[in-house]
């Protein structure tokens, strides 16, 4: 069976004029729901990190206090000197007994907010973190407090300045 040439060719010329009705009325809308996709996908990230983790997306505030805990230093100051990325450089202080030395901060998006102190007293030099995110953001709450005591034993921690647990030693 032999099927004309001229209804091949009317055939192929429908065909074209369907496909390109098709891509002319499809392909347009395809790229509308596919942007309309994609923001609906950003859209449900930043609920579920807006509900679910509140303090990564939108920043908590915390209070970190740092006190001079030493019963006789009256003639040798406790030295701190604290810095951060997204503080900088915050300066050095001299603490004499009882003194304290405090800082609010909020955390940023990447949750990678950190906080470094370096205390001198005497002979003895130690540096440590003061607020770091992925350790703190806990057990700072609910308050949102972190208080260090330091002692000539060691730096104790609290989150409500009640209780202290011995975190660490000079050395």
């Amino acid at each position: 069976m032999r099927i004309p040439i001229m209804a091949l060719i009317a055939l192929e010329f429908r065909w074209l004029l369907c496909k390109k009705r098709l891509q002319h009325h499809y392909l347009p809308n395809m790229k509308i729901s596919t942007s309309v996709l994609l923001m609906f996908c950003i859209a449900l990230v930043i609920i579920f990190m807006s509900v679910y983790q509140p303090e990564h997306f939108f920043g908590m505030e915390y209070e970190v206090r740092v006190i001079n805990g030493f019963s006789n230093n009256s003639s040798l100051p406790l030295v701190i000197w604290c810095i951060s990325k997204q503080d900088g450089d915050m300066g050095g202080r001299a603490l004499q007994e009882g003194d304290d030395f405090g800082w609010r901060l909020k955390t940023n998006i990447w949750g990678n907010s950190h906080y470094l102190c370096t205390m001198k007293w005497d002979a003895k030099r130690r540096s440590f973190d003061a607020f770091k995110v992925s350790r703190d953001s806990q057990r700072c709450a609910p308050l949102r407090k972190c208080s260090w005591l330091v002692k000539e034993d060691g730096f104790y921690f609290s989150n409500d300045e009640i209780n202290w647990k011995k975190d660490f030693s000079w050395y």
